[in-house]
């Protein structure tokens, strides 16, 4: 009998998956890892926000990662060296975050599981709400899917196709941010960028089509996911890590047999 608390980190993982992969697939096109970096280093802040408010933390995440993913598009639309950009406010953000929690009195704060993630902890109640979040994530993709791989491919076809470059970046930063809150119990924030990028970054290399990319990628993430689970039951090493870690197995695997792949096709 599989017990409560394994079946809901389970769980857990699996959602996360289910909305990390698919959009870490749009992170691997348009090159934005340093982006997604930033977004979920600032969930800290918004860790913060939620103490001292006394709201949930996953509004106080989706709030402060909205409001910082869509601080990066505006200032990068200036023509701020986007580099340098991402690097203050990734770091500025994360440590921002951990001063504001230092000010808050009368509130115990375990940061090793905000900055890690603590999926065994998970309840009954946040599986929901990962899964709720997940489920829109998805949603999102599903229904603006044509209209951000054009944009994706070619902001000029875009325009002549009649779609927005600039309302489909908006789409991809809420999902993003959706994302980022529903991800932080889960690998934490300094490792939520891992499962955008390293699902999707495995799964490049076998894809044929986009959709193929976001399918295999789903899997890479959800065998992380559980694979992970299961290492740090057997090695009692930390969960949230070790997940980052299949997920980073599962790219040297890919890595390797690409080459293979590729001359098997000539």
């Amino acid at each position: 009998m599989i017990d409560d608390f394994i079946l809901r980190a389970a769980l857990a993982g699996l959602g996360v998956a289910l909305a990390a992969a698919p959009l870490g697939c749009f992170v691997v096109w348009r090159r934005m890892a340093y982006f997604g970096d930033a977004t979920s280093h600032a969930a800290i802040l918004g860790v913060a926000l939620a103490l001292a408010t006394d709201l949930p933390v996953f509004a106080g995440v989706l709030a402060v990662a909205l409001a910082m993913a869509l601080i990066i598009s505006t200032l990068a639309d200036r023509q701020v060296s986007s580099d340098a950009l991402l690097g203050v406010l990734a770091h500025s953000a994360l440590a921002l975050g951990l001063v504001a929690v230092s000010f808050i009195d009368g509130v115990q704060v375990d940061l090793e599981s905000y900055l890690f993630g603590e999926i065994l902890a998970v309840t009954t109640h946040d599986v929901v709400v990962i899964w709720t979040g997940a489920g829109l994530v998805l949603a999102l993709l599903v229904w603006r899917w044509q209209a951000l791989l054009t944009s994706t491919l070619s902001a000029d076809l875009a325009t002549a196709s009649g779609i927005s470059p600039r309302r489909e970046q908006l789409f991809l930063t809420l999902a993003l941010a959706l994302t980022v809150a529903v991800a932080i119990k889960v690998v934490g924030a300094l490792l939520i960028a891992a499962m955008l990028i390293i699902p999707a970054a495995t799964a490049r290399p076998f894809a044929r089509t986009p959709e193929a990319m976001a399918a295999y990628a789903l899997a890479a993430g959800s065998i992380a996911a559980l694979g992970g689970l299961f290492g740090a039951f057997a090695f009692d090493t930390p969960a949230g890590p070790s997940i980052v870690t299949m997920a980073a197995a599962l790219f040297a695997l890919s890595a390797a047999l690409s080459p293979l792949l590729r001359r098997a096709e000539q």
